[in-house]
């Protein structure tokens, strides 16, 4: 299993990057759709290089990826993939952070459906606590959520459509009703009318959450947040 450099869009500043988000695309993804959004995060997080990491598995369609099998598996199957993964994602970031020169603060993730429930399974167990989770459409189970396992507790947050017939928006509830029993600071942004996609909404949201867990004091305080349930 091996997890390779997908398309990156480098820092818009001179100099070498301050900050790396990473991107973690959806199962069966044919195209580099997180890389593609990230475009209109770049203006504000001048400083990041946007990486799209390409799922290890290859999926049923031509050319596509996924992060681990669900397909006739067993939730302990299911969860021994996601923990596979994990294990190989780590050591990738391990490898980008040391080659950009970077710490686990300066570190955010954004991942969408299986790329969502990788992004908090590391994001929850890394030694150190990195700058941001952001997960889109996700599955993960409060089970996990809740798990001993727990090592760091970044800041996170979760969005979701409520009319997604992929991942229904009670796994977003639960996940964050187990991060919060455990005090990891998470918000979420429920999506009306929204399946399983990003929306405008989604995507703003996800760019005023990178900018304050990153770059936490050059952004003023705003007089909301995404805490939309």
């Amino acid at each position: 299993m091996e997890i390779k450099e997908g398309p990156c869009l480098a820092a818009m500043s001179c100099g070498k990057p301050v900050y790396l988000v990473v991107l973690l695309d959806e199962p069966g993804a044919t195209d580099a759709k997180l890389i593609d959004i990230a475009i209109n995060w770049q203006p504000t997080l001048l400083k990041a290089d946007f990486l799209l990491a390409e799922a290890p598995l290859p999926g049923k369609e031509p050319n596509s990826r996924k992060w681990f099998e669900t397909e006739g598996k067993s939730t302990n199957e299911i969860q021994a993939g996601i923990k596979e993964a994990a294990a190989v994602f780590n050591a990738f970031l391990d490898e980008m952070l040391a080659k950009r020169r970077l710490d686990d603060s300066h570190l955010a993730l954004v991942g969408f459906s299986q790329g969502a429930d990788i992004a908090l399974h590391v994001g929850l167990r890394r030694p150190k606590t990195m700058g941001g989770v952001v997960a889109f459409s996700g599955t993960y189970s409060a089970g996990e959520a809740a798990s001993a396992e727990i090592a760091a507790k970044p800041q996170i947050l979760l969005i979701h459509g409520d009319a997604d017939p992929v991942a229904s928006i009670d796994a977003m509830i639960k996940t964050k009703e187990a991060l919060k029993a455990v005090d990891v600071p998470v918000k979420s942004m429920s999506r009306k009318g929204v399946g399983h996609l990003i929306d405008d909404d989604g995507v703003m949201g996800c760019e005023s959450f990178l900018a304050k867990a990153l770059i936490k004091p050059k952004v003023k305080k705003e007089g909301h947040d995404h805490d939309h349930e």
